[in-house]
């Protein structure tokens, strides 16, 4: 019986310094459960690291929202856009949500497909051990925000026609997608500005310019694989926006439209690329209501 009192104070010591290192626990509900840095690729690599945050007190299995970060496929880390959407990662959890957060490969490490690879690997993963965290594999959605809104959508929509290059080898990519909530992501990267100059944030994912390799932009941009299968989609745009122009927003709803899949496209007024003007109440209630629709 003591050795059994002294496990569970030192599970209670292990979460308790896990959510004192996790830099947005805070914005959580209190209690929720934590459960940080999973390798969900069996490897070493940093960047192969997902967060889990399920809500306190719940039974049974809970619907699954992935949170993809932004960051021009070369930036930031699985605590980012957080920080402006506080009020949002707090009703999602409190809404009675599981919310996984996820890092991938950036560009500087490995060009595309390994970012999509990545984010398919980590849903594969948190499909698999659904059991093992009380997850309700029935029900996902994905979220992502400028770079990861544009995963975000790859997971969607080329979820039911890509090839074995978008997914890790060895994984069976058996899980389903309900729905994609996608914040300024780019949609179509030959559009860019920065589509002929190597130096651009799409060069450096590509491994070569837009203009150069239209082939290759083809292949990562979501219009690509529009079709009357994919999951409905929320599209959250800044009407400001100079990083991805809402023209982007615009084309993906437009081919959304004409694919015959459900889409709702919000433009957020004086609005630039990210930041507080995506967590105010209005645009926040649309979010939580779209999930409770396609995760229900």
């Amino acid at each position: 019986m003591n050795r059994i009192f002294a496990l569970l104070v030192l599970l209670c010591f292990a979460i308790t310094l896990s959510a004192q290192t996790n830099r947005v626990y805070a914005y959580f509900p209190e209690g929720t459960v934590l459960h940080p840095d999973l390798n969900y690729a069996g490897d070493t690599l940093s960047k192969h690291l997902l967060d889990l945050y399920l809500p306190p007190d719940t039974d049974g299995p809970l619907p699954l929202v992935v949170w993809i970060h932004g960051g021009a496929w070369m930036v930031n880390d699985k605590y980012a856009d957080m920080s402006y959407m506080q009020q949002t990662v707090h009703d999602i959890v409190g809404g009675g949500y599981a919310l996984a957060s996820i890092d991938y490969r950036h560009s500087t490490q490995a060009v595309f497909p390994a970012q999509l690879q990545d984010c398919n690997q980590a849903i594969e993963f948190l499909n698999y051990h659904a059991a093992d965290y009380g997850l309700d594999t029935s029900r996902i959605a994905v979220m992502g925000f400028s770079a990861g809104g544009h995963l975000a959508s790859l997971v969607g929509l080329a979820h039911n026609k890509a090839g074995e290059e978008f997914y890790a080898p060895g994984t069976d990519h058996g899980f389903r997608i309900r729905g994609v909530v996608d914040f300024y992501g780019p949609a179509n990267l030959v559009m860019f500005p920065g589509a002929g100059d190597p130096e651009s944030p799409e060069s450096k994912l590509l491994g070569a310019p837009a203009l150069d390799r239209p082939d290759l932009a083809a292949a990562a941009s979501p219009v690509t694989y529009v079709d009357a299968a994919d999951p409905p989609f929320l599209i959250v745009q800044g009407e400001l926006d100079e990083s991805v122009n809402p023209a982007q927003s615009r084309l993906l709803s437009s081919w959304l439209s004409l694919g015959g899949v459900e889409n709702e496209l919000i433009i957020v007024p004086g609005a630039p690329h990210y930041g507080p003007e995506f967590d105010v109440p209005e645009v926040r209630e649309r979010v939580l209501s779209f999930l409770n629709r396609v995760l229900e």
